[in-house]
Parts: structure tokens; sequence; C-alpha cells
């Protein structure tokens, strides 16, 4: 297989898997289970708490849930400030890395040339990486507060379990890492691969054409002398 098609191939596949994986980062904004109530120690279940980034639910026995957005917002805890932005910052990321790579991969042909299609694709695969690694570093504090407090027999306060956004966003934020990583790796080689040669020959490009300018001066003189 020639090496360009196998580089057009691999960019395609990293970009369906940072794409999908921005899609499920995007995904655990709305859902509600980032946590829920445990029930171990509950004799009675009749309602479930559970929680995400902007709010608390409660849901009874009959299925009915209430949702209630957080009433105030400097009251918040520091990790949930953090986790918000980081998220956030997390999903512009990704949006710019995937403008990026639509612009820099080989087979929409919109960078140019080939080392200004690397330079842009590498571009794409550092905005993918670090997207991915806010979303994972947000995920990861959240769910270690949380496992912190269960943990922890002295916390006296309803306790609560890992819900189902974390291992969401951890997958999406595991397919970002990767594939941002394999772009800059294969965009960032050939981009040194591709601006090598240049500046290799240029100089012997000198050369040559001062030698050629030499043996013409010196076939005029010499045509000069017989005349």
């Amino acid at each position: 297989m020639h090496y360009r098609t196998l580089m057009m191939y691999t960019e395609i596949g990293c970009f369906v898997a940072c794409v999908c994986g921005w899609i499920l980062v995007c995904s655990t904004m709305p859902i509600n289970y980032w946590t829920y109530s445990e029930v171990e120690s509950l004799v009675l279940t009749s309602g479930h708490y559970f929680s995400n980034l902007w709010k608390d639910c409660l849901t009874d026995s009959t299925g009915v849930s209430d949702c209630k957005e957080f009433p105030t917002l400097l009251a918040l805890q520091t990790y949930i400030h953090l986790c918000r932005s980081l998220v956030i910052i997390s999903i512009i990321l990704g949006f710019f890395g995937s403008i990026l790579a639509l612009v820099g991969m080989k087979c929409t042909k919109l960078g140019g040339s080939e080392i200004m299609n690397a330079r842009v694709t590498f571009a794409a695969g550092m905005n993918y990486l670090l997207s991915g690694l806010c979303g994972m570093f947000a995920y990861s504090w959240y769910a270690h507060k949380v496992i912190s407090e269960f943990m922890d027999p002295n916390y006296k306060a309803k306790k609560f379990e890992l819900g189902s956004a974390l291992f969401v966003g951890w997958g999406g934020s595991a397919l970002l890492v990767v594939g941002g990583f394999v772009y800059s790796v294969t965009a960032g080689k050939e981009g040194l691969q591709s601006s090598e040669p240049e500046d290799i020959h240029k100089p012997e490009d000198q050369q040559t054409s001062q030698r050629v300018s030499r043996r013409g001066r010196l076939r005029l003189m010499g045509s000069l002398h017989i005349i």
C-alpha cells in the first residue's frame, strides 16, 4: 500500500475516533446521573437522589422525578466549578480540533501543500489531545471526590456512588487522547520528513546554478578569443 494512502486511512480512523469521543464528552453535559445515592445503608428506599454539574434531582417509587438547579453559584464547592470549566474547555478544543482536522486531511485537499496539511493536522491532533486530557482530569477529579466521601467513615451526610455519565466521559476522553496522540505523532513526523529534503537540496541547487553560469562564461570568452 502506498504511504500516502496509508496515512490517509490513518487520519480518517483517528478523525472518526476523535469525533466519537467528542460526542461522548458532549453527551455527559445533559446527563443527570453523574452521581446517585447509595441504598446499602438505607432501610427504606422509596426515594433516590442523583445529580450532575448543574442540578440535584429526586425520584420516588412511582418513577416521578423532580429536579432543582443549584440555587447559588458562589456557594458551590470548588471542584464543581473546576469540573464545569474543564468539560466546557474540552468541548471547545474538540470542536476546533474537528475543524482543523477537516482542513488538514489528505482526502479533503483543503490545506494546500503537503507541509501545510501536516502542520494543520498536527494542530488538530494537539487540540484533540488537550481536549481529552481536560475531560479525563474533570471526570477523574469528580469521581475522586465522590469515592473519598463514600469511603470516609466520618462522613455523615448522604453518600453517593459513581453515575453512568462519568464512565461515558472516561470513554470519550480516552478516544480523544488516543486519536489526538496518533494524529500528532504521524503529522509531526510527516511534516519533518517533508521539510528536510527542501533544506538539503537548496545548497546543491545553488552550486549547480553557479557551475552552469561559470561554464557559460568560459564558453563565451573562448568564442571571443577565436574571433
